[in-house]
């Protein structure tokens, strides 16, 4: 066999392992979408008698501030019992009230609809993996070179930690339905907008530091990607409960969906322990970076705009971080704080790649490509 017919019959094989990447991303897809309605059924289904313990907490703890305080007289003197002190969490600086019984509401039959979701994500997970492993091997290299490559990594791994955090017993099953609808959604913008054909990586990314800085990237985005979906649940979880605790009757839905959630106190405690942990590693995915760019292009930080950006992400984490330690800015500002430094992660994510040239720009689709797809 000559060289031309070898080299001929390798991309051959290439482009078939690059169709079968495909075709798993869309099966996956499918499969997700199954995860999603078992998702919906068990919070449809779960009952919903054992919803209320909210509502009886604060209502109970609201008649304790109003309650006067009880006098006993005894012999010898006269015995004054306090009204019993309300306990709030220093976490969150929300009232001390239980954790919803979860999506099912303690129902056998929406624990049932909750693992076949499981067991349906945990398959579209295998799936999307077998993508992403089938993508590399099209290309012979880390399917990270392009955006598509990137997201279709990014939604694997942010179900993979999902999934995780279940095997280690865990309770974060409530997070599934937010997760797979926002995974969703992030396939189906990589198979339309952002879709790359299979090709090699310019010169520039040719290192191992595409192995080691590139996947702390997407793991650090995919973890806070978990903290900022438990951040906007505990801001809707807080109004909650501070309705109910001013006398207030929320909506049949809120009823139904919000008191089956953690308290404000357990998903703000979450969300910070989530972002805390992770944060280290997004420093050490900024050194990393900046020792690629010494490699690459001769410097080490020449301020291009992902660098700007991933700096003014970790600026604003730290802040977040920094305010969440301080007693004035726990609860609903520090959340915002949160959501503010992951939308940077967003921009630094999406905008910057798509909208804005620099030397990162190999991963750039290009706006005639969201025109092209009617954007």
């Amino acid at each position: 066999m000559t060289l031309a017919a070898a080299t001929e019959l390798a991309a051959a094989a290439n482009e078939n392992l690059a169709n079968i990447s495909n075709t798993l991303i869309y099966s996956a897809m499918a499969v997700y979408t199954l995860a999603f309605f078992a998702y919906i059924a068990e919070w449809l289904f779960g009952s919903r008698s054992k919803v209320g313990r909210t509502a009886a907490a604060l209502t109970a703890q609201t008649a304790a501030k109003k309650a006067p305080a009880v006098t006993v007289k005894k012999a010898g003197g006269t015995a004054v019992l306090e009204r019993p002190k309300v306990v709030v969490r220093a976490a969150a600086g929300a009232r001390d009230v239980p954790d919803g019984p979860g999506a099912h509401g303690g129902d056998e039959q929406g624990d049932l609809y909750g693992r076949i979701a499981i067991s349906l994500t945990v398959l579209a997970f295998l799936i999307e993996f077998g993508g992403v492993l089938t993508r590399a091997l099209s290309v012979e290299r880390a399917p990270w070179g392009n955006m598509y490559e990137f997201n279709i990594t990014f939604s694997t791994v942010a179900v993979g930690v999902y999934l995780t955090l279940l095997a280690l017993k865990k309770n974060v099953r409530w997070l599934g339905l937010f997760l797979i609808t926002t995974v969703l959604l992030d396939l189906g913008l990589a198979v339309t907008v952002l879709y790359t054909a299979s090709d090699q990586l310019v010169p520039a990314l040719h290192s191992y530091w595409l192995y080691i800085h590139v996947s702390t990237a997407i793991f650090c985005g995919a973890v806070f990607y978990v903290g900022a979906v438990s951040t906007v649940l505990y801001l809707f979880k807080d109004s909650y409960e501070n309705k109910l605790a001013s006398g207030g009757k929320p909506g049949r839905f809120a009823n139904s969906v919000l008191d089956r959630l953690p308290a404000a106190a357990s998903l703000d405690k979450f969300s910070y322990r989530v972002n805390a942990a992770v944060f280290p590693l997004w420093t050490f995915t900024i050194i990393a970076g900046a020792i690629w760019a010494g490699d690459a292009w001769g410097r080490y930080w020449g301020w291009d705009p992902k660098e700007t950006w991933s700096f003014i992400t970790w600026v604003a984490y730290a802040c977040y971080l920094h305010a969440r330690a301080t007693a004035g800015w726990k609860g609903r500002k520090a959340a915002y704080l949160a959501l503010i430094a992951f939308g940077c992660w967003l921009f630094n994510y999406y905008g910057v790649n798509i909208f804005v040239s620099g030397k990162h720009s190999y991963a750039d689709v290009g706006l005639g490509v969201l025109q092209s797809a009617g954007f």
